[in-house]
């Protein structure tokens, strides 16, 4: 399979002139911050574009005639940068869609853990001058690519996922039977509640709640995380982010495909779900001072180190 990423970011820091605001999907509190933020960045001399979906969610509350909306694909052509107002959930709707533009992204949390999101509500605008000043740390985060094939053809277009693609049995509380490929050598027989395929990203996700190991982002990694396995020597594994999975669906009631956790597909004996690292990768902007590590201590209480005598 192509081992090159054409569209890995690599220039994702350059200052802005033009910057997109995301907000909460159906959230009327989130008006407030993007009032302000679309104010401050104005104020800044930037050119402010709010998404559609955004728009029409706090038109009630927020006079938007002075600042131009449009769709994600629009503010991919437009935009130099995106701040997303919002929980995790937000940023990966953001990611997905943005993805194929290049589009770096800040996150804003406005809900609760925020593990992609790192700027509290409180300290918003303060952080805007940090940005503004180019002092924010680009990282990239790779995603994955999935297609769901019936009797060999693929259903619709490929599905991006930047946590994770999930195979699981539905609302039928049987376990599925699924036949698991790495570039297409047999792996195994599971028969589980379902499997996760996780990014690094996603490995504080779904996976870490089932038992997955957390990888630091600049581990280039999938993991390959079984959902309540019958068989207790189904672990977890971790594959390289060349390779190619593949899972195939032997037995399931209701077994359905999740892309983070936002776009289902549903599934039936024989479907194949096959998965790689997507093309595209995402850039986040961090701001001064970022720790991934002390984001886990903030955000999964472990304890602080001893203080020395």
């Amino acid at each position: 399979m192509n081992n090159v990423f054409p569209h890995e970011s690599t220039d994702c820091a350059n200052l802005p002139k033009t910057i997109a605001l995301i907000g909460k999907y159906q959230s009327q509190d989130i008006a407030e911050s993007i009032r302000m933020l679309a104010r401050y960045l104005h104020e800044r001399g930037m050119t402010v574009l709010i998404e559609e979906e955004t728009a029409r969610n706090v038109v009630s509350q927020l006079d938007l005639r002075s600042w131009t909306s449009g769709s994600f694909a629009w503010l991919g052509a437009h935009a130099d940068m995106a701040i997303v107002a919002g929980g995790d959930g937000t940023m990966l709707n953001a990611a997905r869609q943005l993805a194929r533009y290049r589009v770096p992204l800040v996150g804003v949390n406005q809900g609760r853990l925020g593990f992609m999101t790192d700027i509290s509500r409180n300290n918003m605008l303060a952080a805007m001058d940090d940005l503004l000043d180019g002092k924010f740390v680009p990282e990239t985060r790779m995603l994955l690519e999935a297609e769901v094939l019936r009797d060999e053809r693929p259903l619709g277009a490929p599905h991006l996922a930047l946590n994770d693609v999930v195979v699981d049995k539905g609302a039928i509380g049987r376990m599925i039977e699924i036949e698991l490929f790495v570039d297409s050598e047999f792996i195994y027989h599971l028969r589980a509640d379902g499997l996760i395929v996780a990014t690094s990203t996603g490995s504080t996700a779904y996976a870490l709640s089932a038992n997955g190991p957390i990888l630091h982002p600049q581990v280039s990694a999938i993991a390959l995380v079984p959902l309540c396995p019958h068989a207790l020597t189904n672990r977890p594994i971790l594959v390289g982010d060349r390779n190619e999975i593949e899972i195939r669906i032997v037995h399931g009631t209701d077994s359905r495909v999740h892309f983070d956790g936002q776009v289902t597909v549903d599934l039936k004996n024989g479907d194949c779900v096959r998965i790689r690292r997507s093309e595209y990768s995402i850039c986040l902007l961090h701001p001064p001072g970022h720790s991934y590590f002390a984001m886990l201590r903030q955000k999964l209480h472990w304890s602080e180190r001893p203080k020395e005598h």
